[in-house]
């Protein structure tokens, strides 16, 4: 099993280089680090991917899609530049020698419009299954990440991403699921994984007031004997956001500290991976 860090724990804006952060992972025990596209190129990529070799660790990725980028749009001109920013975001992904993308690429983040939500599931599924040869071609697998009902309507649920990643058609496409929203949209979150099934790409964890994972009421070790039924083989990704004060802390609505020290978080949730994902993979 591999088990990675998102690099927003550490970092203050989207923009700040994370290459720092790399040995600070690696250090703790992390066998990867995921980074935010939002603030990444292709032109920073053959440098980060350097010092992620020289770290040891591996990277993952994760973006986002804006308005104007709406894979679920009514407009052809907004889901074409869709279809273009995932394509950047692809070389970069494969420049950086990695091959997981996740993240808000359904529908744009806080954006909301649930009468069409049909039609708009519909053209998303259409949008995502067009990246399918460019997926394939540079070795990377995409994932649909479902999100709590604050953040999106169209993929609030499990079973709503897997149904438009189903419907893309894609081999490339799955669904990205994150234990922070499966505790508020979901009555059974094991249940929810057993559904998402093959599917399922990519998985991040932080407890339910988004800190370490154990800290908390969630419950890991369901999710984990979850994971092991369906042959779950992808990563395990701590994606925390613990500290208040920073641009990347209004971004997500981190208004206190939800966890004193940031290296202390990493190593008691990469302690708790271990302990309860141990048999997962």
């Amino acid at each position: 099993m591999t088990f990675g860090i998102h690099a927003g724990l550490w970092m203050d804006r989207w923009t700040q280089d994370p290459a720092p952060l790399f040995d600070r992972a690696a250090r703790i025990g992390f066998d990867a680090v995921e980074l935010s596209l939002l603030g990444i190129g292709p032109e920073q990529a053959a440098r980060l991917r350097r010092a992620a070799t020289e770290a040891g660790v591996l990277l993952s990725c994760s973006t986002g899609l804006g308005p104007e980028a709406d894979p679920a749009s009514a407009d052809p001109a907004v889901r074409g530049h869709a279809r273009e920013t995932l394509a950047r975001a692809i070389e970069t992904v494969a420049a950086l020698g990695s091959s997981r993308l996740a993240g808000v690429v359904a529908a744009p983040w806080g954006q909301f419009d649930p009468e069409n939500k049909p039609d708009r599931a519909k053209r998303s599924a259409e949008t995502l299954g067009q990246m399918q040869d460019q997926l394939a071609s540079h070795g990377v697998t995409l994932g649909i990440e479902a999100l709590n009902r604050f953040e999106s309507d169209l993929t609030s649920t499990a079973a709503e991403a897997s149904a438009i990643a189903r419907a893309s058609g894609a081999a490339n496409v799955g669904v990205l699921l994150d234990s922070f929203h499966m505790n508020i949209e979901e009555k059974d979150p094991p249940a929810a994984l057993r559904a998402a099934g093959d599917t399922l790409v990519h998985y991040h964890v932080s407890d339910n007031d988004r800190g370490v994972p154990g800290s908390g009421r969630y419950d890991f070790a369901a999710d984990a004997r979850a994971l092991v039924e369906i042959g779950y083989q992808g990563w395990i990704v701590a994606e925390m956001f613990v500290r208040a004060g920073q641009p990347t802390s209004a971004d997500l609505n981190i208004w206190r500290d939800i966890e004193p020290d940031v290296d202390a978080a990493a190593a008691q949730a990469l302690a708790h991976m271990k302990e309860i994902f141990a048999n997962v993979g």
